[in-house]
């Protein structure tokens, strides 16, 4: 048994009003009482400077390495390294002091580590809940390579990566990953055991990380039988120390480990990661501003320690710019894009309704202005065979019924029509080919094609929308849901749906992208097999799909 945390989700949120009573809308100074109460600082160790006093890593006792290993966000000949001490994760703190440690890393040409390419040191700082994040540089482009780190007596497990190509080298082949929403919850990470076999040269994953809902002693729908989860984790997350804690239960899954430590992951986050359906500063539910402020910095604070993300990402306060640019040779450039941060609220109140002036309403945006503007300028200056969007939420239209009285997701594009109108119109106007967006969310595979007008069929196709399943969002899910025939009607661009767990393989080569569906059997019971539900092929030049 567990220790177990006896605050309430009562207690957290009077501890947010007393904070949020301290401080302007979006003022998060390191000397205001709020930062102190949340325990999160702006002004965090950088360069060398250290806040805490320094522990002999020779003191830590027992394992610390219970999180694993990652990598991410591959350049030419530049890789970037987490790793996080937590010998008793499911503790505040991870079991550790709050003390700097000194933690060693060795980057390898081989998995045995007899021709290590660099080493070094970095220190585990308590301000980052001793996580480190390495950012290694000087390597040879395109290719694989092994790391571990050492603290004390320690070693990490051994992970594999892989550096980027160089800006202008001419690749055969490109095989990637599209993975999203993994609620705990709901079930096992069978999918990540299996993700972490496949031949990848990296894993997007497209948001909903973790989820902020209660999890059970018994680990909801896992229904764990040899253990009981602490009952810190049997509430909903509010504050800094409960979003790391909750990244630490995620981050133990042994499926989930074994996928980090296979492939470099480029992340972006979408809404759980800090509270479901938030727009901007405004919060699903009806709290002010400056409170909901207060709980995203929290969220965004945990979510960067947690994930192998360089330190341009590095929030402050309430903000981080998560959005950023990624070149593979000149086959692939990929958009990692941010939509929650600067969107309009959803229109009519979100949900599913019927489109009208408030959703229309051509002052509304997904991306806001400066991200938007950077997606097409970076449309134009490519020269990239693909140009890949990777984000969170469904892009193409999807009616809920054939007749006009139709409704759509007001928190998806379609909620959002003029923003995507801009976006498609600074494709067509970039004059690029071959688009492709990778999308999560929706805990359903489609495949669909992008339409230059979605109420018209025979309008122009312009791109290709791949849309992952979820990890274990919405628990075992069936190959048909109930609205199967209804939406394949209803929208004539929609090429494939399924409704099972699993992820996506897409593979890019200058003359096509084929996407793989993979789906397991079941979530609620560990080791189900996967397998293939379809594939589909879109020609480079000639934007549309069709079964492979």
């Amino acid at each position: 048994m567990y220790s177990s945390d006896s605050s309430s989700a009562s207690g957290h949120a009077a501890e947010l009003r007393a904070a949020a009573g301290r401080l302007d809308r979006r003022r998060f100074l390191t000397t205001t009482g709020a930062a102190a109460a949340l325990a999160f600082t702006v002004n965090i160790p950088l360069g060398g400077t250290a806040a805490a006093a320094e522990a002999g890593a020779t003191k830590i006792t027992d394992n610390p390495f219970t999180l694993g290993v990652a990598s991410g966000d591959p350049l030419p000949g530049s890789v970037l390294l987490w790793t996080r001490l937590a010998p008793r994760p499911f503790e505040s703190g991870g079991g550790l002091p709050p003390a700097r440690f000194t933690v060693h890393w060795e980057l390898a040409r081989d998995e045995h580590f007899t021709r290590v390419a660099e080493r070094g040191a970095v220190d585990a700082h308590p301000e980052f809940n001793h996580a480190v994040h390495v950012e290694v540089g000087g390597l040879d482009t395109d290719r694989v390579y092994y790391y571990r780190f050492r603290a004390g007596q320690w070693i990490s497990p051994v992970g594999r990566t892989r550096t980027a190509p160089a800006k202008n080298a001419r690749l055969t082949q490109l095989r990637l990953a599209a993975v999203s929403c993994q609620a705990y919850h709901d079930g096992y990470f069978t999918a990540y055991r299996h993700l972490a076999d496949e031949n990848l040269d990296a894993v997007f994953h497209l948001g909903d990380y973790l989820y902020e809902y209660a999890v059970t002693a018994t680990g909801g729908a896992r229904a764990y039988q040899d253990i009981r989860l602490p009952a810190q984790f049997n509430r909903e997350t509010l504050t800094l120390d409960d979003y790391r804690l909750r990244y630490a239960l995620y981050k133990s899954d042994p499926d989930l480990m074994a996928a980090h430590a296979a492939h470099p992951f480029i992340v972006t986050w979408d809404d759980h990661e800090t509270e479901n359906n938030y727009a901007d500063d405004t919060p699903e539910n009806d709290v002010p501003p400056e409170e909901f402020l207060l709980r995203r910095a929290a969220a965004y604070r945990a979510y960067w320690e947690n994930q192998p993300l360089r330190g341009r990402q590095l929030p402050h306060g309430p903000d981080a710019q998560l959005y950023r640019r990624l070149r593979f040779g000149r086959l692939a450039q990929f958009d990692i894009l941010d939509t929650r941060q600067y969107r309009s609220d959803q229109a009519y109140g979100d949900g599913w309704q019927t489109p009208g002036p408030e959703s229309e309403d051509p002052s509304r945006t997904m991306t806001g202005a400066t991200q938007e503007r950077w997606l097409t300028d970076g449309w134009r200056a490519s020269r990239a065979t693909w140009n890949v969007l990777a984000q969170q939420v469904t892009f193409s239209q999807r009616k809920d019924r054939t007749t006009a009285d139709y409704k759509l997701s007001m928190d998806s594009w379609d909620g959002y029509p003029a923003s995507r109108k801009r976006v498609l119109d600074g494709w067509q106007a970039a004059g690029r080919d071959n688009l492709l967006v990778l999308t999560g969310d929706v805990h359903v595979h489609f495949g669909m094609d992008i339409k230059q007008d979605f109420d018209d069929p025979a309008s122009k196709t312009l791109g290709t929308e791949v849309v992952t399943t979820s990890i274990t969002s919405g628990k075992d899910g069936v190959d048909r849901p109930a609205n199967w025939d209804t939406y394949m009607q209803a929208n004539p661009h929609l090429k494939f749906y399924n409704g099972r767990r699993g992820y996506a393989v897409v593979t890019l080569s200058p003359e096509s992208a084929r996407a793989d569906f993979r789906t397991v059997s079941a979530v609620t019971t560990p080791g189900a097999p996967v397998t293939t539900a379809a594939s589909f092929v879109t020609a480079a030049g000639d934007p549309g799909l069709t079964p492979a």
